[in-house]
């Protein structure tokens, strides 16, 4: 499963380490992906969410019920 939130959809950042000497190698910045638990009241169950800390802070302001609406319309499987 690749590294990417299912509600904002951040994903790996790519782009060149600089060194000193200034060779430059490939490196990749990730997103601050958790996996975490959700109660969703209207189907009375949990769901687990694979998010961003700016995902969660997302849920947290606009609200579970919101955010899992929105993920289905755009075709996410919840």
């Amino acid at each position: 499963m690749s590294i990417r939130c299912q509600v904002t959809g951040r994903e790996p950042g790519y782009g060149k380490q600089v060194s000193h000497s200034h060779v430059r190698t490939s490196r990749r910045w990730l997103p601050n992906v958790q996996q975490r638990r959700y109660w969703l009241p209207s189907e009375n169950r949990w769901i687990r969410l694979r998010v961003s800390a700016k995902g969660i802070k997302t849920i947290d302001k606009r609200g579970i019920e919101s955010v899992v609406g929105e993920m289905r319309a755009r075709g996410e499987r919840v």
